[in-house]
């Protein structure tokens, strides 16, 4: 009897230890996806953070790190088949962020961030059938918190993105988002939550560069200038800043 006691002791040991081993695995590839992150060596991050995923499926922080790089990674992809990949791995990664941690801002945003980015590789018709999807969760996470410059900043391309359909789509877009949701569009929502965007993170370039834009379609060129020129002067500390900078350069020669 003593015998089997220990016996089915030692196997509770070794289930323990494995648990352990995997969180501490998970933890691991995370701290190394952390810091390739930081070195902007994101492909490499990706695989940590998926590395982590595979070991403990749940964990939270490497979900969102991975919906996160992946979009980075996406967006000028020279490869539209690899573009469409990562949106998708990005959109599946914040999916289940929520579900694990469905009381925090920043799943939400991620969220709404890929499923925006995952529409634009899509047919208009499509992108509007999405738009629902990605203000919802950009509203969920404002919910959670007011100052989440990531949802500000989807919530004003959100607007703008609305306010630049043509007839046809914007008919489209209100038979898919219903008539009160799409009546909230508005250029002077746009400009609001990009403002807060830009205030909350000063040194973020994409926040700047958005703005610009938006201040170009309502024909404010003198602050649309001053925004792509932020967007040149901020140190930024993104993927894409080179990206964003260079789009901001070209904007800027089309105004002179």
């Amino acid at each position: 009897m003593k015998i089997r006691t220990a016996v089915v002791a030692a196997m509770f040991a070794v289930a323990a230890s494995t648990r352990i081993a995997t969180a501490q695995s998970a933890t691991e590839h995370v701290a190394m996806g952390d810091r390739d992150h930081a070195a902007m060596n994101l492909a490499s991050a990706l695989r940590h953070y998926e590395a982590a995923i595979a070991a403990e499926p749940n964990n939270y922080a490497a979900l969102c790190d991975a919906s996160r790089d992946a979009v980075d990674l996406g967006e000028f992809n020279s490869s539209p088949e690899e573009r469409t990949r990562l949106y998708a791995s990005a959109q599946q990664y914040a999916t289940r962020a929520t579900r694990a941690n469905p009381g925090d801002a920043e799943g939400h945003f991620l969220l709404a961030r890929a499923i925006g980015r995952n529409a634009l590789t899509m047919g208009t018709r499509d992108k509007i059938k999405y738009a629902g999807e990605v203000r919802d969760h950009a509203m969920e996470a404002l919910k959670i918190n007011p100052k989440h410059a990531g949802a500000l900043h989807v919530m004003g391309v959100w607007n703008a993105e609305v306010m630049r359909l043509n007839g046809f789509s914007r008919m489209v877009a209100k038979n898919f988002l219903g008539g009160k949701v799409f009546a909230e569009a508005s250029w002077d929502n746009a400009k609001g939550y990009l403002e807060r965007a830009v205030a909350a993170e000063p040194n973020r370039s994409t926040h700047h560069l958005d703005l610009g834009r938006v201040y170009v379609d309502v024909g404010d060129k003198v602050r649309a200038k001053e925004q792509f020129d932020a967007t040149i002067r901020v140190a930024g500390s993104d993927y894409n800043d080179k990206s964003y900078k260079s789009n901001a350069e070209e904007m800027l020669r089309k105004l002179r």
